[in-house]
């Protein structure tokens, strides 16, 4: 107690990260003072992550946006008029309605980012309201791998770690988690990790070969019969084409392709599939280029034919009243007309078929892709859109080719924005809404709390920052503002009640009973019902990518402006550019935080320092990294942990000390300069191409 204010501490959940850690809140005459570990959460720890640990400064930071506002000068100039919250939510209604009966719903488009409840709403704002064009980053995060295995065995599977895998396979992500006692550990990274440092085998592929790498490990497991022959036998289908076709990826061929020495790959192959229960856990590092979901179709084959399906310390299937964001239930997606969903952006492109077919094996919906609302913006093909609403998302940042996109925004009737600072998105919209983060808002957390076991946290409101509300208030004032709350619910808590009404409880039973576990895991399912799949056994050669006119076993395609596909580019651009996501930094988020600059101030280029001899590069050099694209700068830092022929981009990065009369430097560091939003795409999901491109590096004078 400080000065005789009474202290009250307040629990909850943090949601700077998709962790979801428990935290305790110390309030003092209504103003939070303390952020610490709760230590009644499992994996709690005395010792925050960085992020965690600016939760004050991030709710008391002068940046925040306390009320709505309208642009009253040109976009970008930073000339905005305070409004009511009336004034602000009828102003984007009046324009939701306008462009609906003049142009058609689909003349509006909604964006997110990807966090929680929020994102669901979302696109339940957009079913109910008949827009089928709700636009996300899902299609390079997670969906591709989600998607490819519900192909392959009917669910969408989850890395038991916490199960003692015998071998961990960590592929194109970076945690760094425990073994079992003896256990072995493989990582797939162009980088040097914290867990590479440590892996029994480390192979270091070429960015964007990681689909030639897995073919590659799959010629070995099934030449050498390394495989689980029973289970091959009795659960799986298409075993045999999968020999014939494995056999063009040799481990000689594939070295080529990958960089990876051949003998590491039959090495890699070999500890693999001789650790039983192994678990191949992938990250988003695999999912956005031109191979990303047949690159996860490969992963599916691996864990499936090496037995490792539903067993502990495997791929695991968890099963449950509620289980993760996305379901059916929270989408409303049967209330977007089929004749509607037909026209959404990027219908005609082949991507995967209309819901009704679909909907039958996945839980989580396609969203539209970003560079198809671009295009509609731009192009007005094959309709324009008229009004964008954005969310929790920074497009200028996030989406592929920023110029594209800058010019976009710029060129949009009508954006209203959604957000806790100015960024360069929100900078220019024409009414911005100040957005409540997670301190000052209630709300349901699915957490999972190890070997498939989900369970529900309630995530309590601490403190009232001005008049910021949150994302799921402001949909739902939207929805009854445009005659269509019947869908949603009378306020906030009611919201929530209908959410957990599943559970059999409301959100002041859940506050006090947290931990309430929503989902479980009974292993080896299949044992009794099969996999949930056209053939009711997992599908190395997929019967629904034959049907649906994609490649029913994967294929390594080289993508676009590599050295394999492009060498006449080598002599301008010879090196190959990835990126990585730092760990003080969720995407672009809080670059306005001191207590995160401090740690990470500037954005950072990784490269060998044999490259950088050659390149008169000395550790803590500004240098350009350019394209055909365009040219970003970039602070150097030396690393042996990367090829020399590859360098990585650090991504997310703008200045708010830039100011908005700058656009907060938004096109000096962002990697997403440099990207590609043309096609081709990925087939099945149109992920854009954003990593493995060429790329030139030089001394900024």
């Amino acid at each position: 107690m400080r000065g005789g204010a009474e202290t009250r501490v307040v629990r909850t959940i943090c949601q700077e990260c998709h962790a979801g850690c428990a935290v305790c809140v110390h309030v003092e005459a209504g103003r939070a003072v303390r952020v610490e570990a709760a230590p009644d959460f499992r994996g709690s720890s005395a010792r925050f992550c960085s992020r965690a640990a600016v939760a004050l400064e991030r709710l008391y930071s002068p940046g925040r946006l306390l009320y709505p506002q309208k642009r009253v000068g040109k976009k970008g100039e930073g000339r905005w008029e305070r409004i009511s919250w009336d004034d602000a939510l009828d102003a984007v209604v009046r324009k939701l309605v306008d462009a609906k009966e003049q142009y058609g719903a689909e003349s509006v488009c909604l964006a997110k980012g990807a966090y929680g409840r929020t994102a669901d709403y979302v696109s339940r704002l957009g079913n109910v309201f008949g827009t089928p064009n709700v636009t996300s980053i899902d299609n390079t995060c997670y969906i591709p791998s989600a998607s490819a295995r519900l192909m392959t065995y009917g669910f969408d599977g989850m890395p038991d770690v916490a199960g003692g895998p015998q071998c961990l396979l960590l592929w194109g992500n970076s945690p760094n988690p425990p073994l079992r006692k003896g256990g072995k550990l493989i990582v797939v990274n162009p980088l040097e990790t914290a867990a590479a440092k440590r892996a029994d085998v480390w192979l270091q592929p070429r960015p964007g070969t990681d689909l030639a790498l897995a073919l590659g490990i799959l010629n070995v497991i099934v030449g050498e019969n390394l495989y689980d022959q029973e289970f091959v036998d009795q659960w799986t289908v298409g075993f045999e084409r999968l020999r014939d076709h494995t056999r063009q990826y040799a481990p000689k061929r594939v070295a080529a392709i990958t960089w990876v020495p051949a003998d590491k790959i039959v090495a890699a192959a070999r500890l693999f599939a001789a650790s039983r229960p192994g678990c191949l856990w992938n990250g988003n590092g695999t999912e956005d280029t031109y191979n990303s979901t047949q690159c996860a179709r490969a992963f599916a084959i691996i864990q499936s034919i090496c037995g490792n399906l539903d067993v502990p310390g495997g791929t695991i299937h968890a099963e449950g009243t509620i289980l993760v964001e996305g379901t059916g239930r929270d989408i409303l997606r049967h209330a977007l007309p089929i004749e509607k969903d037909l026209k959404k952006l990027g219908a005609s492109a082949g991507y995967y078929p209309p819901h009704e077919l679909w909907d039958s094996i996945v839980w989580k919906p396609v969203e539209i892709r970003p560079q198809h609302v671009v295009d509609a913006i731009l192009e007005r093909k094959p309709y324009p859109v008229r009004v964008l609403g954005v969310f929790g998302s920074n497009p200028m940042l996030t989406w592929s080719n920023s110029r594209r996109v800058y010019q976009a925004l710029h060129e949009v009737d009508f954006l209203f924005v959604s957000e806790l600072t100015m960024t360069p998105t929100t900078a220019l919209a024409d009414i911005v809404l100040p957005a409540a983060s997670y301190l000052e808002t209630d709300s349901v957390v699915v957490l999972s709390g190890g070997a498939g076991v989900f369970h529900l946290e309630p995530q309590q409101k601490v403190v009232q920052i001005g008049q910021c509300r949150s994302d799921l208030e402001i949909i739902n004032e939207l929805a009854a503002r445009l005659g269509v709350g019947e869908h949603f619910a009378e306020d906030l808590h009611a919201l929530l009640d209908n959410y957990l009404e599943p559970m059999g409880m409301t959100f002041e039973e859940l506050k006090r009973r947290p931990g309430v576990a929503s989902s479980w895991v009974k292993y080896r399912k299949y044992l009794e019902r099969g996999f949930n799949t056209p053939s009711g056994k997992v599908e190395l050669y997929s019967s629904l990518c034959e049907e649906w006119g994609y490649e029913p076993l994967p294929v390594y395609h080289e993508p676009q402006e590599t050295p394999a596909s492009a060498p006449e580019m080598l002599q301008e651009y010879p090196l190959v550019a990835t990126s990585v996501h730092g760990t003080n930094y969720v995407h672009s988020q809080d670059r306005h935080l001191r207590g995160l600059r401090t740690n990470e101030p500037e954005p950072m280029l990784s490269l060998h320092p044999q490259t950088a001899a050659a390149l008169d590069i000395s550790e803590g050099d500004w240098v350009f990294i350019e394209n055909r694209r365009g040219r970003i700068r970039q602070k150097a830092t030396l690393t042996t942990g990367i090829d020399p022929r590859v360098v990585s981009v650090g991504y997310g990065w703008w200045f708010p000390e830039r100011g908005e009369s700058e656009t907060f430097g938004w096109d000096e560091a962002n990697l997403n300069i440099l990207t590609d939003d043309s096609p081709p795409y990925s087939p099945e999901i149109g992920s854009p191409k954003m990593r493995g491109f060429l790329c030139k590096v030089y001394r900024a004078e």
